[in-house]
């Protein structure tokens, strides 16, 4: 039987990573991670992280003075357990850097692969990688 309730929470998840991350709440996006999360943005010129303190350290240094707006679609989500998932995510962003930057805009298009995990009545994000099929750039 699938739990419609679990797959609607970790949905809800990643909803509010997407609001969070383009809204710069570094506090209560680091709440949707499970404090051992690895995350990997290698693939995007970035680098892995082993802890969900380090990624939002990152976030804040890359996205500094960044606007950002992030569209996830199409979730593939499978539970492997009642606390424990996975899905991919069909994703599209846009960055503008401020005025003076090496670069001016990016609009990109990837999937999102990640795995979840129930604790403390809460999902979370236990880990994420980021990988591209196309990016425009000016």
């Amino acid at each position: 039987m699938i739990d419609h309730d679990a797959i609607e929470s970790i949905k809800q998840l990643k909803a509010r990573y997407f609001r969070l991350l383009d809204a710069k709440d570094w506090e209560a996006l680091r709440l949707l991670f499970a404090d051992d999360a690895v995350v990997d943005m290698r693939g995007e010129g970035g680098r892995e992280t082993d802890t969900a303190d380090a990624f939002i350290e990152s976030l804040k240094a890359d996205l500094d003075g960044v606007t950002t707006v992030h569209h996830g679609h199409t979730p593939e989500i499978v539970l492997s357990s009642a606390t424990t998932a996975t899905g991919i995510w069909a994703m599209e962003d846009e960055l503008w850097w401020p005025e003076g930057a090496p670069l001016r805009h990016m609009h990109g298009f990837g999937h999102y692969h990640e795995t979840y995990q129930l604790a403390d009545g809460r999902w979370r994000l236990t880990a994420m990688t980021l990988t591209r099929l196309h990016r425009l750039l000016e």
